[in-house]
């Protein structure tokens, strides 16, 4: 209606350092990845504009899990042995996060040590103190801690034998309930911009690009995984996916196969492009890759519908018709 792209708009409304989030947080010069974000997806949107392809562009803004006033420590123990071997031992649960390689790599960068010599272990036998496992604070946190834990191994001359302690915090955070004008909700952000693709012929999805700003890429291909698996969720999550339930709340999908759950086959090519704008305050500039991976997909692809056919959807799933076979063909 008012004569600019979908792009443009939101390339007029994203926070910029200074903008006030939410409760009133002021944000830091880590929500420039946001910028970045949509400079690295221009040339694609533009591309498929050309080709008169419908496209929806999502974006996103998530939090990292650490703030709202809450004292957040993780403790982690280097220890050497006499042929030159380390050993990191932290409280994380590692899920497929990646939690183990990311204490390894950060062992390795500030030891000085060859990777193969690093044996990671979750140790439950001390108050190592974690709080939450999840994706995006394991990385923070635990690498902040393994740091730290490094850092006075080096100071204390790398002495096999001895466990050098150490530890991250954020206790510089405020709860809503404070009534500042302007609390520090949460320590920090990751951002993210995603480009569906789909053809006006057939309806179908060709692509998405997930740009994703995680302020460090402690592992890239790591990261990477992670951004491709949270698009397969969220286009599920958009497209087909339902768990009905009977007026009592049984359960009406019985099988897995019956609640639409997209099929490797069945998910279009992926294009995940990673963005490191660093977070202030934050080990190696770390902001995380956990749920901001599924936060923009929805949006992106009822952006995309809307382009196709003018409706806007506001169910979800946006596809499923009822029965298995019809999201099956899909």
């Amino acid at each position: 209606m008012v004569g600019i792209s979908g792009y443009e708009i939101r390339r007029r409304n994203i926070v910029h350092p200074g903008s006030l989030f939410g409760p009133g947080q002021v944000m830091d010069d880590g929500c420039i990845g946001i910028s970045a974000c949509l400079d690295a997806i221009a040339p694609a949107y533009d591309e498929a504009v050309a080709a008169g392809k419908a496209v929806g562009l999502g974006l996103g803004i998530k939090n990292s899990g650490l703030g709202n006033g809450l004292l957040e420590i993780a403790e982690a123990i280097v220890r050497l042995d006499e042929e030159g071997g380390v050993e990191v031992r932290h409280c994380w649960t590692e899920m497929g996060q990646g939690i183990h390689t990311v204490a390894q790599q950060v062992a390795a960068t500030e030891l000085g040590v060859d990777p193969d010599s690093v044996r990671v272990v979750v140790d439950t036998t001390r108050e190592l103190g974690a709080g939450q496992t999840t994706g995006s604070r394991g990385t923070l946190m635990g690498a902040g801690a393994v740091q730290a834990a490094c850092r006075a191994a080096i100071e204390g001359g790398c002495l096999p034998g001895v466990d050098y302690s150490g530890e991250y915090r954020v206790d510089w955070t405020n709860s809503i309930a404070e009534g500042l004008e302007h609390p520090v909700v949460h320590s920090a952000f990751s951002y993210a911009a995603q480009l569906v693709v789909m053809d006006r012929a057939t309806g179908q999805i060709d692509k998405v690009v997930a740009v994703h700003d995680v302020g460090r890429a402690v592992n890239p291909l790591l990261c990477e995984g992670q951004i491709e698996g949270a698009v397969h969720m969220g286009l599920g999550y958009a497209l087909s996916e339902d768990f009905p339930a009977d007026g009592e709340g049984r359960p009406t999908n019985m099988t897995l196969r019956s609640l639409g759950i997209l099929r490797p086959k069945d998910v279009p090519p992926i294009e995940p492009v990673l963005v490191e704008v660093p977070q202030p305050r934050s080990p190696y500039g770390i902001k995380g890759m956990g749920e901001i991976g599924l936060v923009p997909t929805a949006g992106a692809v009822a952006a995309a519908l809307h382009d196709l056919d003018g409706l806007w959807r506001t169910r979800l799933p946006m596809r499923r018709d009822g029965a298995p076979e019809e999201v099956e063909q899909r």
